[in-house]
Parts: C-alpha cells; structure tokens; sequence
C-alpha cells in the first residue's frame, strides 16, 4: 500500500501563509517517498491553480485533485486543466473528480443538483473524450457537443499530445455513487473508510466495476483520506489532543450538507453511529461547533481515522491494506506545520 497526503484547501486567515504550509509539507511527503499529494476546493481556493503551483515546486511526487467539483466546469474546460496539469508536472497529474452537494452546487454554482449520478457519468465521458484528442460530440440529456441549434462546431482538444490514460477517480460515498465508481473511473477516493467495516463498499465498487465496458488504466487505485494525529498523550489529555481531529470530523458530519441531506452523516449512521450523529448534525447546525466537536464519538475515530502513538498508527496501515485500500491519503490534523510534517514521515518510515 502506498502513503500519500491529502493537503485539503487554503484555509484560515492568511492564505498565503497557508500556501507555504502546503509547500512545506508536500515537499517533506515527496522527501519520505510518498506517492501522491491531493488538493481539494469548496468555495475558496480553487484545485487547478493550487496543483499547479506545487507542480512547478516540486519533481517525484504525484499530484492529484481530490476533487475537481463536477458543478465548476463543463467537462470540457475540467479536461483542458487536467490536460494543462499534466502536462506542467511532467506526467504526474490525476484527475479525482466529484460531484459535490447540493448547497454548494445550487447555492455556488447555480448549477441544479438533480441528476448527480447521470451528470457525472456523462462528464466522465466527456473528459475521456477530449483528452483522447477525438472529436468531440456528446448527446446526452446533461452535455450536449455541440449545442444543436448554433452556430458551434465539434472540436478537438488543441493540447498536443495529452495522456489520454491519464487517470480518473470519483469520490463517492453513497453506495450508488461507489458502484458508479467502479463502473466509469480508475480508482474510487473514499472518505472516512472503516477498514473493518467497509466490505459492502467493496462489494458496491465490485458490482460497478463488472458492468465495466472497459479495464481500468492499469490497477484500479483505492485512494482513502484519512484524518491522522501522533499522539502519546492519555486520559484528559487525550481528549485535548483529538480536538483538531473531532473539529474535523464534526464539520463533515454536522456541517458538509443540509440536515435531511449529507452525505457524510449517512456514512456514519451506516457505519452504526446515528445517535451520535444526530447530536453532531444539531449541535453543528445550531452554531455550537465546540460542543459538536466534542459529541464526535471515540469509537467513530478509532474506527475512521489514526489518532495515537505513531508505532500504533503504523501497524493501523496494515488493517487498510487488507481491506482493499492501495493508496492511504494521510490528512495531518496537528495545528502546528513541524508536527503535521512529522506524523507523515513518522508513518511514511
């Protein structure tokens, strides 16, 4: 199993000094032999720029969007960035794409949240399209090259020789959204991933990936993120150490969609923690973050992410590997840069 990390977006109040944390970090994952950084975006900073400027900074180390919001861009303008972003990494670009939720695709982007799983398949389709320099037509009830009733032609991607097995994952936490995974991508990025309890998820992606009319680019990479802190501390000071991580946790499950639809919070009420998700999503929603933070129970985080002494947490990486996941995307939690760098080299060891 691979190790890579998982860099989040530009937050806090000084972007700029959030960049050269990114940097920083990247640089140390590439020192420690990891594989990949991924870059996400929401609606601040956004992928694209973000992986391109690392690209320029760096040389080994495989550098992948996770993810490109399908909402954002048409398929075309998505293909002509990861085409760019390939091509200024010198090959080490992967293109994760996903379809966001529907606050941020409505509320952001002006762009209907119906459909999720047709629009998806069909901007997959596309993007494979033009980055295979055809041609490109597409009539489908989502996408539609060229407009039927313009003056638009069909066109070919103007980039020469872009990779045209340049891979694409989809991030999918619903069991339609895995197996749909499966189906149409060449690796699946799973979030809050219970290496003990993730065989239905596994049985979902295999079920997408029989209807495959294709092979996968060569293997298909299972990239799970994964929340990490090193810690030795015990008892009270635990709890005071896992604070950044439960922050973590509670803004995905109380605050990443709306209470009658998140994503996130479904995964954890599967997983067998629906009342402590409940308290979660209405702590959240009522502008009680700390108290959300601290209504994240300790078995969610035992099961979903790395929290503990470092010889623990590198005998954890086992469990994922027999689970199925190729690629661990480590996502530091620690608030202090040298000790997010050295959570990623002390398990990167």
């Amino acid at each position: 199993m691979r190790l890579g990390v998982n860099l989040g977006y530009l937050t806090g109040g000084d972007a700029a000094a959030a960049a050269a944390d990114t940097l920083a970090l990247v640089r140390a994952a590439e020192d420690a032999g990891c594989d990949s950084a991924w870059v996400a975006e929401a609606y601040g900073s956004d992928a694209v720029s973000v992986l391109g400027w690392l690209a320029a900074q760096t040389s080994r180390i495989a550098l992948g969007s996770a993810v490109l919001q399908v909402p954002a861009r048409a398929p075309a303008a998505t293909a002509m960035a990861a085409a760019t972003l390939d091509v200024l990494s010198g090959g080490r670009f992967r293109l994760g794409l996903g379809v966001s939720g529907p606050q941020v695709s409505e509320g952001w982007y002006g762009q209907r949240f119906a459909a999720p799983l047709a629009r998806t398949r069909e901007h997959v389709a596309v993007v494979r399209e033009v980055l295979a320099r055809r041609v490109v037509r597409h009539e489908g009830e989502h996408v539609r090259l060229p407009l039927p009733d313009g003056p638009g032609v069909p066109l070919r991607l103007m980039l020469p020789e872009p990779r045209p097995d340049l891979p694409i994952y989809l991030a999918a936490v619903g069991p339609r959204n895995v197996e749909l995974a499966g189906e149409v991508a060449d690796g699946w990025l799973p979030v809050f991933l219970a290496p003990e309890s993730c065989g239905e998820q596994f049985a979902q992606l295999a079920a997408g990936r029989a209807r495959r009319a294709e092979p996968p680019v060569g293997e298909f990479d299972v990239c799970a993120s994964v929340p990490v802190l090193v810690t030795d501390a015990t008892g009270e000071e635990r709890l005071a150490a896992e604070a950044p991580v439960r922050r973590h946790v509670a803004l995905y499950l109380g605050g990443m969609g709306s209470r009658s639809q998140n994503f996130y919070a479904s995964l954890a009420r599967r997983l067998g923690f629906s009342d402590a998700v409940d308290e979660v999503q209405e702590r959240f929603l009522a502008g009680d973050h700390r108290a959300a933070a601290a209504a994240v129970p300790a078995g969610f985080l035992e099961a979903t992410c790395l929290v503990g002494p470092a010889a623990g947490l590198r005998a954890r990486l086992d469990d994922y590997a027999r689970a199925g996941v190729t690629t661990l995307a480590l996502v530091p939690q620690a608030p202090v840069l040298a000790d997010r760098v050295a959570a990623v080299r002390a398990l990167a060891a």
